[in-house]
């Protein structure tokens, strides 16, 4: 089997969210994204993405509503109740200090690792993240 030649990069990330406006008004007003794309495709379905802040070349979210059953079943645990996304900064205070302003529920206190400073927090629908500021190691 040969390697590509070509250069790959995950470009997003499918996050599902029971309805689009609450999803954009979590991500953008809570915690700080760009909302990066919002376009009508018929049948209710919107293409959605957000970004981290200052951002929006990276790889982005895409807010997907559950369209049957299992996928409602699964917002909130997309990783079946493991961190399931890290979202790094290059300010970790000063970021974990605004998204506490905003009402964000944290599970443990902030600590410091050999990899960075990180701390988990949990998104509105109860998906856990790991906020984090890498050092070099």
């Amino acid at each position: 089997m040969s390697t590509p030649t070509s250069k790959q990069q995950i470009a997003s990330v499918s996050f599902l969210v029971p309805d689009y406006d609450e999803g954009i008004d979590h991500f953008v007003n809570t915690l700080g994204f760009t909302l990066t794309s919002d376009v009508a495709l018929g049948g209710n379905k919107r293409w959605v993405t957000v970004h981290p802040p200052n951002n929006s070349e990276g790889c982005g979210l895409v807010l997907a509503v559950p369209s049957n059953e299992e996928q409602k079943a699964a917002v909130g645990k997309q990783a079946g109740g493991r961190v399931w996304l890290i979202l790094q900064t290059d300010n970790f205070w000063e970021d974990y200090e605004r998204l506490k302003s905003k009402g964000i529920e944290f599970t443990e206190e902030p600590r410091r690792e050999v990899y960075g400073d990180v701390v988990v927090f949990k998104d509105k629908w109860g998906s856990k993240w790991d906020l984090i500021q890498r050092k070099c190691i």
